[in-house]
């Protein structure tokens, strides 16, 4: 099915603060994914292991046990591809290319616009 058509998409939310989390995956679900939480980067790797596969990853960075780039990180070293969007309220300039050397990714900086959610969820589809 494509993108353009997100009915039975589903979305692996990782992110600690709670209020965020929240807020992504209640704007996810309008848009019509199905969202799986995660509230740390060994959550993430767990939920992976258990729910997965998904078709889309959004990703915090500075989470507790092992931040958003790690699990990335251990994704790609097994061998999943699968998108992602790495959204942090860091100003390290280097996140940028941490990010893409992360294979299909992107990096949304906080305070973001849940359009610019949306606008990055279609280029990687593209």
């Amino acid at each position: 099915m494509p993108w353009g058509m997100p009915l039975g998409r589903r979305i692996l939310v990782a992110e600690d603060d709670p209020a965020m989390l929240s807020a992504i995956s209640r704007a996810l679900r309008r848009l019509g994914y199905g969202v799986v939480q995660a509230e740390s980067g060994a959550e993430l790797v767990d939920q992976l292991a258990d729910e997965g596969p998904f078709d889309l990853i959004v990703t915090d960075v500075s989470m507790p046990w092992m931040d958003g780039l790690k699990a990335v990180r251990s994704m790609r070293t097994v061998g999943l591809s699968t998108p992602v969007i790495v959204v942090t309220a860091l100003s390290d300039e280097d996140l940028n290319t941490q990010v893409r050397a992360l294979g299909p990714a992107i990096l949304l900086r906080k305070p973001f616009e849940f359009q610019e959610l949306e606008a990055a969820i279609a280029s990687l589809q593209a």
